[in-house]
């Protein structure tokens, strides 16, 4: 649970918020998306959660593609999994890292600290796994900290404004479908982690009790923690302060606590965004290892040191991260992210369809709960932000497309090989 926690706050609650203010306009359409989101991650994890007890293997949704289609669409699934689940998200994570540091320390560099942050997570987890997982459960326990210490010193400021709430409902309805579908995919990527235990399902005691624990309870914790977050975003500053902000977090601090109250508190969310940069390495290794265990990717990736740690594997993760950070900015990055892992959901969870009708009778340790309504509810939403959100941003949905057609040359050219 502490893995999908810290998997999921990171970049997407601390610099979401502000770009759909600007989309939408009213406070409670914001709420409304954040809400929708965190009930579509809740229906992936109850699917996630039987095909996790079903194939306890790291690997996640490479595993279960390959299983439900063929190896090719496990490939494609893995490679999304490496180049864009994990490598764009720590890259937009830690250059919000550094964002929120120029914010309290206008000399920091950016992209620099961006950097440092890649280079020692990638050490740290290349090194030892288990201090590794121990710096981890530490993180996540920082993480949960800061959000709930935000909100109570938020509420007992007495700087909160309810009536920028209330008086939301008057605000007309800004964006149409288009606009509701891009902030959807925003608020989708601020939970994407919540498969972050089937990652590592091949590592944990007790599969069959434990992912479906940690995934619905890790989600159901989180989509109460963004939700009251962003309640006080909301509340804390006007909608022209925050709207189009990466920093939406530095924003409502300083306006709540004052100049140095708000640097201490975008310290602490830069804290958090290490925490979220930690767990993507931690769970992004663990896609590569499985990858190179079945032979479609080198050997060496899938090597472990003498202390259990994924040594080749993390350092490659780490590397394509620094592509990102060098060469990428975070708003960016976070559609390009959000649109192309939905369509890798989508299709992990209409493989759990696929394979209730091809083996009915294989082992199910755990069923998903509210099926078959989770999968339809999943893939319906799903299909709804890929359509219109393709609409609006044409050219994150074409570098998407561009990263698949990579995979499939890729594949392609690694079959030939082998």
């Amino acid at each position: 649970m502490a893995l999908v926690v810290s998997s999921m706050i990171g970049t997407g609650i601390f610099t979401t918020t502000g770009f759909m203010v600007g989309d939408l306009g009213a406070p409670w359409q914001v709420l409304t998306v954040w809400a929708l989101a965190g009930a579509l991650a809740l229906a992936g994890a109850a699917v996630y959660a039987e095909l996790g007890a079903m194939m306890p293997r790291a690997g996640g949704e490479y595993v279960y593609l390959t299983r439900a289609y063929h190896p090719a669409v496990g490939f494609l699934a893995g490679w999304i999994a490496v180049f864009v689940g994990f490598s764009a998200p720590i890259a937009a994570s830690a250059l919000a890292f550094g964002r929120y540091l120029h914010a309290i320390a206008p000399a920091v560099n950016v992209r620099g600290a961006a950097f440092a942050l890649v280079a020692l997570t990638a050490v740290v987890h290349a090194r030892d796994v288990r201090r590794a997982g121990a710096a981890q459960t530490a993180l996540t326990a920082a993480i949960i900290s800061v959000v709930v210490v935000f909100s109570v010193a938020a509420l007992a400021s007495g700087r909160l404004e309810a009536s920028r709430l209330a008086s939301s409902w008057d605000v007309p309805f800004k964006g149409g479908a288009g606009a509701w579908a891009v902030s959807l995919v925003y608020a989708t990527y601020a939970y994407f982690g919540w498969n972050a235990a089937a990652y590592v399902a091949g590592e944990v005691r007790a599969p069959d009790r434990t992912l479906p624990r940690a995934l619905v309870g890790g989600v159901a914790l989180v989509a109460a923690l963004y939700l009251g977050l962003n309640a006080v975003f909301l509340a804390a500053a006007p909608r022209a302060a925050l709207a189009g902000q990466v920093e939406v977090g530095d924003v409502a601090a300083r306006a709540l606590f004052g100049a140095r109250g708000g640097a201490a508190m975008s310290a602490a969310i830069a804290l958090a965004l290490a925490g979220s940069v930690s767990a993507l390495v931690m769970t992004g290794a663990r896609v590569v290892q499985a990858m190179a265990d079945d032979g479609v990717l080198f050997g060496a990736l899938g090597r472990v040191n003498g202390r259990g740690a994924p040594t080749a594997a993390v350092l490659l993760l780490g590397a394509l991260a620094g592509v990102g950070v060098a060469t990428s900015a975070v708003e960016p990055l976070l559609v390009y992210a959000g649109f192309t892992l939905t369509l890798s959901s989508a299709a992990t969870v209409a493989s759990a369809f696929v394979l209730r009708r091809r083996e009915p009778a294989a082992t199910r340790p755990h069923r998903a709960l509210a099926w078959p309504w989770s999968g339809v509810a999943y893939l319906a939403l799903s299909a709804f932000m890929l359509a219109f959100g393709a609409r609006e941003r044409p050219l994150e949905t074409l570098a998407g497309a561009a990263t698949l057609a990579g995979g499939g040359v890729a594949w392609a050219l690694w079959r030939r090989r082998r």
